[in-house]
């Protein structure tokens, strides 16, 4: 079944000339068509873009649209706003983070760089948390900060909470309100004025936030067959492009990321290749400057695989495989050797595997997420084998005191400040810039 869409918008700006449906109708230094077909208006979503969208584009302060979310009809009412909130600065494709060989460029700089995971950050309603964390992360030396994207729902969640789609019976509901989107935009915004920069993915193969699992309770089938659903794959690109389109050319994008750990259990490694493939091929079409990334665990090695689990296929990753697609610009791993039945100790031989793997390939290799519940002891040695041996990493995951108390965090969490910040934060900063 092909979905439906709701997109609640921006305001829109009126143009002069025609574009497509869906097509790009305005921006910075945009010398294209500028109006759309009828029925579509143009959409203001950030300086550079504007985009042709579904509606009249009334230009009223609020904008109230009506979808089915049960048996009976419902409307959603979200306040529109003038996005002040996007990116804020201009910038040129050649001063966007890339890679170059096996390393990260990022701000003129080659090297390598620490960051950390904050999956929750898009989801606090306060801007002065928001504003807070990145400050601390600006001061501690962290580049990279990868969060979550999407936030998905079966059914409109209790007022003052965040969600940013909805997939009820048969249609897609993006929300780009106060509760919706606009909390990513602050992010994005904040992580400018910071210097920090994000990884941003899409979809979550975990059910936290909804996940692929959202989608095939809307549109059928199961999660190992999300990946070939024609009526998932249509929703989750609209998805993917109603987020960029807000974020071109934002200094803050570090990356796009299809997905948080894909994986496709018993299946044969084409699906996620496919996918991999057909996905950055669309994102690439879309913002062609940007780096993208699969978000994938690094199973499925051959390089100096040792025969365990994480190496093997039996998730339907291959490793070396979905890193040679020409539009994914980087490998991605993480490391939970407890979660995987390993040793910490074993943990620096699935980083160097991984180094050399992206070195053959002549890309760069991002430890994306890695955590050990003995923090430090465990951690730091992991640490130096990827400053020697991969492009960056991140831990897993970043802790903070906020207005409403500590963040949200689990056993891996490194909070601001501690003992386990010296030496995962501040230590490993000294050594990166000592190396």
């Amino acid at each position: 079944m092909k979905s439906a869409i709701l997109i609640l918008p921006f305001l829109s700006h009126l143009a002069v000339s025609q574009t497509a449906n869906w097509g790009q109708c305005g921006g910075e230094n945009w010398n294209g068509d500028t109006t759309c077909n009828p029925g579509w208006y143009c959409s203001y979503l950030n300086p550079w873009y504007s985009q042709c969208v579904p509606g009249s584009g009334s230009s009223s302060s609020s904008t109230t649209l009506s979808t089915v979310v049960s048996s009976q009809t419902s409307s959603i009412r979200t306040t529109s706003a003038t996005s002040t909130l996007a990116a804020s600065a201009s910038t040129t494709a050649g001063s966007l983070p890339s890679a170059s060989g096996t390393s990260f460029v990022i701000d003129g700089k080659k090297g390598h760089f620490a960051g950390t995971n904050s999956y929750w950050l898009p989801f606090l309603t306060n801007n002065a948390d928001v504003d807070l964390v990145m400050g601390h992360l600006q001061q501690s030396g962290l580049k990279i900060l990868r969060v979550w994207g999407f936030n998905d729902v079966n059914a409109v969640p209790s007022s003052g909470t965040v969600w940013f789609q909805l997939l009820a019976n048969g249609q897609q509901t993006i929300n780009t309100g106060s509760d919706g989107l606009q909390r990513l935009d602050y992010v994005v915004k904040s992580a400018e004025a910071h210097g920090i920069k994000l990884i941003i993915n899409f979809v979550n193969n975990w059910n936290d936030y909804g996940g692929m699992n959202a989608y095939v309770q809307n549109y059928g089938g199961n999660q190992t067959s999300w990946y070939t659903n024609n009526a998932a794959q249509d929703a989750y690109k609209t998805y993917i492009k109603t987020v960029i389109s807000r974020y071109i050319g934002s200094s803050a994008i570090f990356a796009w990321e299809l997905a948080n750990e894909p994986r496709c259990k018993g299946c044969g490694t084409d699906v996620i290749y496919n996918w991999a493939q057909s996905t950055s091929q669309y994102i690439k079409s879309l913002e062609p400057g940007r780096m993208v990334c699969i978000g994938d665990e690094g199973m499925g090695l051959s390089v100096d695989s040792d025969g365990s689990y994480p190496f093997g296929y039996s998730e339907g990753n291959d490793f070396e495989k979905t890193l040679a697609i020409p539009t994914i610009d980087f490998g991605t791993i993480h490391l939970y050797p407890s979660q995987w039945g390993e040793t910490d100790s074993w943990g620096s031989s699935w980083i160097t595997a991984h180094g050399q793997a992206c070195k053959n390939a002549g890309k760069p290799c991002l430890l994306e997420e890695y955590g050990s519940t003995s923090l430090c002891s465990s951690e730091a040695p992991w640490q130096t084998t990827a400053i020697s041996s991969v492009a960056a990493d991140l831990f897993w995951q970043w802790g903070d005191t906020l207005s409403t108390g500590q963040s949200a965090h689990d056993e891996y969490s490194i909070f601001y400040g501690s003992s386990d910040y010296t030496c995962l934060v501040t230590d490993h900063v000294s050594a990166i810039d000592s190396a």
